[in-house]
């Protein structure tokens, strides 16, 4: 029977029982303390992470037993408190807590990732309309390549912007990704020398790599792809495999694709290898922040939990929200 789960971290208080199922993410195998032997986990659910810290006895086996119990990835039922240590909550549970391995049947997984609160046909609709006003044939063949492709496109919907940042959620990378179209279209409105097809072509596959980037379970997390390599150079490789396949394909317009892709983060020290040197790249990569950025900023503002005029973030400084 499914339990709707009614502690989320980003409400935790100090001092609050914590009595509610969490995703582990990972876990650190016992160590010796004064009293025993403890073991840390990092617990996450769909409004971010905590670290939680099991003090068990001087029993060595009863408390491997507990911690093989469960498994990274697992949805786990635990009760504790939340502490403040060095500045940040945690959970501190103890012997006579519970800690158990929950089945399938008894949560629910959009508890933990959450999905995009958009109409996801429509955001698809508009997607293949993006697509479908692209003249060039090379770059209409390219687009088709993918997004066409039904294997291609149930793990693009399913595929997070990002693990804690904008759009952080089943569809979030669909929905980003059009976005970022939508802006470019209008940018183009306003320059109309760019060349379009090369604009909205840049804007829709400029984060194709992400697909590959991140896994998700019951959290996200970043695949061995996307912490080695990553999600723009991953992409770049994509495109460019697809463009192989592709008869006739330019030269020169490949390198321009590949180039809107490697430089859409706009600085070396940001991860792009190249910074933008045509103007539809420059345009991708300001439409690309700016959709990023605007979304966090509002969902900052929507959880903002105080009575004071404006909320301090580490990314923009004040927020204010009256």
């Amino acid at each position: 029977m499914v339990r709707k789960k009614h502690q989320f971290i980003n409400q935790l208080k100090d001092g609050e029982v914590v009595n509610d199922f969490f995703a582990v993410k990972f876990k650190k195998p016992p160590r010796p303390y004064e009293g025993g032997y403890y073991f840390e986990i990092r617990l996450s659910d769909m409004t971010g992470e905590i670290t939680a810290k099991y003090w068990g006895s001087a029993d060595r086996k009863e408390v491997l037993d507990i911690y093989n119990s469960f498994s990274n990835g697992d949805v786990i039922h635990i009760t504790g408190v939340v502490v403040q240590y060095r500045d940040r909550m945690e959970i501190s549970m103890h012997t006579q807590d519970l800690l158990r391995r929950v089945s399938r049947d008894e949560y629910n997984i959009e508890d933990f990732v959450a999905r995009c609160p958009k109409d996801v046909e429509k955001v698809k609709d508009e997607l293949i309309g993006f697509i479908d006003s692209v003249t060039n044939p090379h770059l209409k063949a390219l687009l088709d390549s993918f997004f066409r492709d039904e294997t291609f496109m149930r793990e693009f919907e399913r595929a997070p912007a990002a693990m804690h940042y904008h759009q952080n959620y089943i569809g979030g990378l669909l929905e980003h990704t059009v976005n970022v179209a939508k802006i470019c279209d209008v940018i183009h409105s306003i320059h109309p020398k760019m060349e379009r097809d090369l604009l909205i072509t840049g804007a829709l596959l400029h984060d194709i790599g992400k697909v590959k980037e991140f896994e998700v379970t019951t959290s996200i997390d970043v695949s061995r792809e996307g912490m080695l390599i990553g999600h723009i150079v991953l992409g770049k490789e994509m495109v460019m495999e697809k463009i192989k396949s592709l008869n006739g394909f330019p030269d020169l317009l490949a390198l321009k694709v590949a180039h809107i892709i490697l430089s859409h983060h706009g600085k070396n020290t940001y991860g792009s290898p190249k910074t933008p040197q045509l103007p539809e790249a420059m345009a991708v990569h300001l439409a690309d922040e700016m959709d990023a950025k605007l979304s966090l900023m509002i969902r900052y503002r929507e959880e903002a939990d105080t009575e004071d005029p404006w909320v301090w973030t580490k990314m923009f400084g004040h927020i204010f929200l009256e």
